[in-house]
C-alpha cells in the first residue's frame, strides 16, 4: 500500500508496544529555502547539513496500519522543524509508551502515545544543542533489558550526547563529547552492555565508547570503510553481534569482542542509510536495509554469519530509500512481516511484506 507524505520522508518506526503494534510514525524533512518541490541534498543524497541558517520544517505523521490490505490511515500529524530520526522506547506501561523525536534545530522532543485515547501527547522539548546543529540520529538503551533506559543522539557538528531520566522524571542531557571530525551520522547502544555505545561518522570511522569514562576517548577506532559510517544496530537476539552500514554500499557484521575486522561483509548496493534486525527471534539473523539508491532489501545471514542472501528486494520507491522498519506483531502465515518504508524526493511511504 502507498501513501503520499507531502513532504520528503526520511524515517519510519513501528511502535513495539503490544497494544499499539498497529501504530507507525513517519518523519519528514523539508528545506524551505529551496525550490518548494525539490528539497536540498548533498552529493551523497542525504538531507543537506550546512552551517548557514536554513529554515527546515517537518512532521511526525502518526499512522494506523491495522488493515494491511488498505492504505495506512493518518491519525494525526505533529509539526516540528525537520525530523531526521525518531525512536520508540522499549520501556512502557500498560497505558502508554514514549517516542523520542530528533529535530533539525538542535532539539529533542519526547512524546507519549496514550493507548486509551490513541493520541500523541508532547511531554518535553529538550534543547540539546544550538539551533544551527542538527540532531541526526537517536537510540534508546532499553531494547533488551526493557528498563527506563537512556537516550543517545548524534549531531551534525560531530558530537554525541547521552540523555538520562532525572529523579523528577524528565529526560535531561547528561554528557556530550566530540566523536567525529565531520557529521556524526549515527549513534547506537550496545543493547547487551548499556555502558557501551558506538558512533559512526562522515570521517569514515566506526568508534566505540564507554560512557563511564570521565575522559571520552574511544575504546576502539575502525577506519576500514570506503565511505561514511551511517547506521549501526546491536542485534537484540544475539549478544556481541553488531550490524554496520556505510555509504560504501556494504553491510558489515561484527563480533563486538573484535571490532577491528568484520565477521562478514555483504555488498547491498546503493549506500546504506539504515539497518534493522528483525524483532522476532524466529528470524533473528534477518536484517532490513535501506539502500538509498537501490531500494530496500531483506538480507538473511547464516547462523555462523559466514554467508548471506538477499531474500527480498523492494523496488517500488522512485527516490532515495531512507526510512524503514519491521512491524512488531505476529508473522503472517508465510512467516513474513509487514514492513513500512519511505523515500525522500517522491515523498512516499509504502507498506509491504518482507
Amino acid at each position: 500500500m502507498k501513501l503520499d507524505t507531502t513532504w520528503p520522508a526520511d524515517s519510519v518506526e513501528f511502535c513495539p508496544h503490544p497494544k499499539a503494534s498497529n501504530i507507525v510514525v513517519c518523519g519528514t524533512y523539508f528545506l524551505c529555502d529551496t525550490h518548494p518541490e525539490v528539497p536540498s541534498s548533498d552529493v551523497d543524497g542525504e538531507p543537506a547539513v550546512s552551517s548557514s541558517p536554513q529554515r527546515r520544517r517537518g512532521k511526525c505523521i502518526v499512522l494506523d496500519v491495522s488493515n494491511s490490505s488498505t492504505q495506512p490511515q493518518i491519525k494525526e500529524e505533529l509539526e516540528f522543524s525537520a525530523v531526521p530520526d525518531m525512536k520508540w522506547s522499549y520501556h512502557h506501561t500498560e497505558k502508554e509508551t514514549h517516542l523520542a523525536i530528533a529535530e533539525s534545530e538542535g532539539r529533542i522532543v519526547v512524546a507519549r502515545w496514550n493507548i486509551d485515547s490513541s493520541r500523541m501527547e508532547i511531554l518535553q522539548r529538550i534543547e540539546s544543542s544550538d539551533p544551527g546543529t542538527l540532531c541526526l540520529s537517536l537510540d534508546w538503551s532499553n531494547r533488551v533489558n526493557k528498563e527506563i533506559g537512556r537516550l543517545i543522539t548524534s549531531r551534525s557538528d560531530g558530537s554525541v550526547q547521552v540523555l538520562q531520566y532525572s529523579d523528577s522524571g524528565d529526560l535531561v542531557p547528561q554528557d556530550a563529547w566530540h566523536a567525529h571530525d565531520f557529521e556524526s551520522w549515527i549513534a547506537a547502544w550496545d543493547y547487551w552492555d548499556t555502558n557501551v555505545c558506538y558512533s559512526g561518522g562522515d570521517d569514515l570511522a566506526l568508534k566505540g565508547w564507554d560512557i563511564r569514562a570521565s575522559s571520552k576517548q574511544p575504546t576502539f577506532i575502525n577506519k576500514r570503510f570506503g565511505g561514511g559510517v551511517t547506521t549501526i544496530q546491536s542485534n537484540p537476539h544475539y549478544e556481541n553481534v553488531l550490524a554496520v552500514g556505510s555509504y560504501d554500499e556494504s553491510v558489515r557484521v561484527f563480533d563486538t569482542r573484535n571490532l577491528r575486522s568484520p565477521i562478514s561483509e555483504t555488498p547491498v548496493g546503493g549506500g546504506v542509510w539504515r539497518v534493522k534486525w528483525h524483532p522476532s527471534s524466529s528470524r533473528r539473523t534477518d536484517l532490513l536495509t535501506a539502500c538509498m539508491h537501490d531500494g530496500f532489501k531483506v538480507v538473511h545471514f547464516s547462523d555462523d554469519w559466514a554467508s548471506s542472501d538477499t531474500i527480498k528486494h523492494f523496488e517500488e520507491h522512485t527516490s532515495l530509500a531512507y526510512g524503514v522498519d519491521w512491524y512488531h506483531g505476529a508473522l503472517d502465515n508465510d512467516g513474513r512481516t509487514l514492513v513500512a518504508s519511505c523515500s525522500f524526493y517522491d515523498h512516499v511511504l509504502h507498506t509491504w511484506a518482507g
